[in-house]
């Protein structure tokens, strides 16, 4: 007997770890012993994806995390047409998925914080106008303070995978910083709140 939910972590975990191949391997095992959940399809899509652009692929992933808890199946059916609209073409993907999401910003490459930080107050909210970019366009984030605050609305809102990657590529840079020690640790926090639910 296949533990459905203990397999589906443990592959969550391996694409969050980055292990694609693994992940893969397990959510295309999961595909064919559960063909009616439609889900595990595209994690295993998630993965391909991701041997050519990591970052665009956890964000597909941090998407249908939160959607599908939301609608299911307006989630599946969103990042279906946007896979299957430009098989294997992730930039045409990404062009569709940019204005699939209705998005008030122009498909810039980066956009200052501080003008991310306008777009928040005219969306009404970190989680909408983050969804309206993160597909298209990198937040330029010029100093410190904020990146720390950037990172902390990503945990806020549930993009904890998004945030991980952030802090994983700046880590470099404030390595020494105990605000990024406090950021880590509001991670761990809720992964293990999440896990005890």
């Amino acid at each position: 007997m296949i533990n459905e939910n203990r397999l589906f972590n443990e592959a969550n975990a391996f694409f969050l770890e980055k292990k694609f191949e693994k992940a893969l391997f397990i959510y295309s095992q999961l595909s064919s012993s559960f063909p009616n959940n439609k889900a595990y399809p595209l994690y295993a899509l998630f993965c391909d994806i991701a041997s050519e652009d990591v970052e665009k692929a956890v964000s597909l992933f941090d998407y249908f995390s939160i959607a599908k808890e939301e609608n299911f199946d307006e989630a599946i059916e969103y990042i279906e047409e946007v896979i299957n609209a430009y098989d294997g073409d992730i930039d045409k993907m990404m062009e569709m998925l940019s204005e699939l999401s209705e998005s008030t910003v122009d498909s810039l490459d980066a956009i200052r914080y501080e003008d991310f930080k306008t777009l928040i107050n005219s969306r009404g909210s970190f989680r909408v106008a983050f969804e309206d970019i993160m597909f298209s366009t990198k937040v330029a984030i010029e100093n410190k303070e904020d990146f720390f605050d950037f990172v902390d609305k990503l945990i806020d809102n549930d993009f904890n995978n998004t945030a991980y990657t952030y802090l994983d590529g700046f880590n470099e840079y404030f390595s020494y910083d105990t605000k990024i020690e406090e950021l880590y640790k509001k991670l761990e926090e809720k992964k293990i709140a999440i896990n005890h639910k």
